[in-house]
């Protein structure tokens, strides 16, 4: 029998205990395998067990639970415009003035009594159908999940309030359902401003594209671009696929995929990434990928599924939110047991707020992430901004890493009567065949100083040692010290002090006689050892290493200028065996690399982090954090933005912890009447939505 992923839009959910009865809800299907549902993506991914599935039937499930699945048409996983956005805020900000005036009314109200003569005024009948209409779409949607054996976060609160009615108190009953009515409000407004990371990112998406088909300009819905189609980009316009440019140049916004604002110039041979925008000029690129599977795509998907990938902390809060309920409902019961007094225990299931401990910590995860995501570093999951915060131990490649991968010439020191002009002219002329980094590097300084070379007679490749090459009977070779032939006693020395400033030496000779040497050191990023410097004062690390593969000179040579440990001459699975030898100690262990040879280590690490990146498939989908652009600052940050989200998530459970307790000791001795629960049972809600909007506004 044949499977198929779909992936659908669901609306109304408001924290994870609710994402998580639409997956209960969705799993207890018989046409389905397995599912996951992402509150900040409003999405749910389902693996069916047959290839054309009824979408009703899973429109059916959700909807008996209370939630929405649009029809297929709108079922497109939009975040919503700004307009629509703006609109929201404004009629919280009205709400919020019209809910704080009800409030003073009801507290004054229970203070004086008032609610007493109000019961005289309306007839039992009439109050207790204005609340049962009031409160039937919550009431509905506890009863049919509860038939389903699901619990909602409602539950109690729809209980107390139905208790109230049976009791003859139609007007606590009433306030209660509109106390649970509006904070199903502030949790649907909570949540939606920790969407507003993601909202942000997907605003880039773009829509249409401009293709050249049967030699003509069409202008199409991006998802009927096909992979190889000619794309037209003009000045300001988006682009809109992954792709190659095949005519014209331009400057380029890329700040959507690396967040860096500074423009990138792109010309013929250059690739360029969905989303980006160009400022200036006119290109014409090849579509290379399109949807989903381009570099923007997989950033959003990855974003929107971060949550799924759950820390210690937030499957605590899961399973504390599951046995939360009941333990309530024991504390109503015993209630009403010892003192008789139904409105105490009536208070006791209203004042219980499960869905603030829902609420902790996706809140703050979501907005982390998503902020991440907007400065170009992508987190796959909370449990990575979780172990970031506890890691003792930092582990660090070299080349790529440290450094760019992209040795240069750093010094030229000419031997017997040759000037430096002519010795990197024959050095180049000899190397300009070669594909060796190193031969690369002499071309390209001979290239900076406009030097002219020559043709060589003859060439040829010495294995793992350089080159040789013939000019008008005259052999150049270039290579490594193994090739020297003559004088080695007079160059050693010179050598040696190329390898203890942590380069590496190139001779040069001419028919056997060396006549000078080239120092070729791999260019460090500038910026590192100021952000190394900073992250290491933030955070406590019992072991910073640097692991490499280069020879113990280099790498001695750049430890000691960072400051820091190294272990030099590794091969990959040394890597791998030195992360499990501090993990066996307890350790938790970050590796940053670049995402190539070192992607053993990165996946064996608690936490794999992959520098400089953009359009790297295999780096985006191994890494567990990916650094978009080459930018040792964005590590320091990294940390801190973990550390801060960690002390978000703990604030909140505290304040959430403290204020339950709080609130279930004053309802349970009688203290605290049913109508000021209702009443305060929103408020955790919203201290949880300022504390989080820390991390939002980040």
């Amino acid at each position: 029998m044949s499977k198929k992923e779909i992936q659908l839009t669901v609306k109304g959910m408001d924290c994870s205990g609710c994402a998580n009865n639409v997956k209960s809800a969705l799993e207890q299907l018989e046409e389905v395998e397995s599912a996951e549902v992402f509150l900040s993506a409003e999405k749910a991914k389902i693996q069916t067990k047959t290839d054309h599935p009824d979408l009703q039937i899973f429109k059916k499930a959700v909807e008996d639970i209370g939630y929405h699945i649009p029809d297929e048409e709108n079922n497109k996983g939009e975040y919503g415009d700004p307009s629509l956005k703006e609109k929201a805020q404004k009629s919280f900000r009205l709400f919020g003035l019209v809910f704080g005036a009800i409030l003073l009314v009801v507290i004054a109200g229970e203070w004086l009594g008032l609610f007493e003569t109000l019961t005289q005024w309306v007839p039992f009948w009439a109050g207790t159908s204005l609340v049962l209409l009031m409160g039937y779409p919550v009431f509905k949607q506890v009863v049919v999940a509860a038939k389903k054996g699901l619990v909602t976060p409602h539950a109690l609160m729809a209980l107390g309030s139905l208790t109230a009615l049976a009791a003859g108190e139609w007007v606590t009953g009433g306030i209660v359902v509109f106390f649970m009515r509006t904070g199903d409000y502030i949790e649907s407004y909570t949540t939606e401003k920790a969407r507003d990371s993601l909202r942000s990112l997907t605003k880039h998406a773009p829509e249409t594209a401009t293709v050249l088909r049967d030699g003509t300009e069409q202008e199409i819905p991006i998802d009927q671009v096909n992979q190889g189609d000619k794309i037209l980009v003009r000045p300001g316009g988006k682009i809109p696929v992954d792709g190659t440019v095949i005519d014209g140049q331009a400057t380029i916004d890329e700040s959507p995929i690396t967040g860096e604002s500074m423009p990138v110039e792109k010309a013929e041979g250059s690739n360029v990434f969905a989303s980006t925008i160009a400022q200036g000029g006119f290109l014409t690129l090849r579509a290379e990928a399109v949807g989903s599977d381009t570099t923007f795509g997989k950033i959003i998907n990855m974003v929107e599924e971060a949550e799924s990938r759950k820390g210690a902390v937030q499957r605590y809060a899961d399973k504390f939110s599951a046995w939360y309920l009941p333990v309530v409902s024991l504390i109503a019961i015993l209630t009403y047991l010892i003192s008789g007094d139904l409105m105490a225990t009536v208070a006791v299931m209203v004042v219980a707020c499960a869905c603030a401990f829902a609420l902790a910590t996706p809140v703050a995860l979501l907005a982390s992430v998503g902020s991440n995501a907007k400065r170009g570093v992508l987190i796959k999951g909370g449990k990575y901004i979780e172990a970031l915060a506890r890691a003792d131990v930092l582990l660090i490649d070299k080349t790529g890493t440290l450094t760019f991968g992209r040795p240069e010439i750093s010094d030229i020191t000419p031997l017997n009567g040759t000037t430096e002009g002519e010795l990197l002219i024959m050095a180049a002329s000899a190397e300009q065949y070669s594909d060796h980094p190193l031969g690369k590097a002499v071309v390209e300084a001979a290239q900076k100083r406009h030097l002219t070379l020559s043709k060589p007679e003859n060439f040829e490749e010495i294995t793992a040692n350089g080159v040789r090459a013939s000019f008008d009977d005259h052999t150049v070779t270039v290579g490594n010290e193994r090739l020297l032939e003559n004088d080695k006693k007079n160059v050693q020395k010179t050598i040696n002090k190329i390898k203890e400033e942590g380069k590496t030496a190139i001779i040069v000779q001419k028919d056997g006689l060396p006549i000078g040497l080239l120092a070729a050191q791999d260019t460090e990023r500038s910026e590192a050892g100021t952000a190394l410097k900073n992250l290491r004062e933030q955070h406590s690390f019992s072991a910073v290493e640097l692991l490499t593969g280069d020879n113990t000179e280099t790498a001695r040579h750049l430890a000691k200028k960072l400051n820091i440990d190294f272990r030099a001459e590794l091969l990959p699975e040394n890597k791998i065996d030195i992360v499990k030898q501090y993990q066996s100690k307890g350790r938790t262990v970050v590796m940053i690399g670049d995402g190539v040879n070192d992607a053993p280590a990165l996946a064996q690490a608690d936490v794999g982090i992959a520098m400089g990146t953009t359009g790297t498939d295999v780096a985006i989908e191994t890494a567990d954090i990916t650094l978009m652009r080459d930018d040792w600052n964005l590590v320091p940050a990294l940390f801190t933005s973990a550390n801060k989200t960690m002390n978000i998530i703990k604030w909140n459970f505290g304040f959430t912890t403290a204020y339950n307790l709080v609130g279930l000791s004053l309802a349970a001795f009688g203290i605290l009447p049913p109508v000021l629960a209702a009443a305060a049972q929103s408020l955790p809600d919203v201290g949880i939505l300022l504390n989080s909007s820390r991390l939002i506004k980040n």
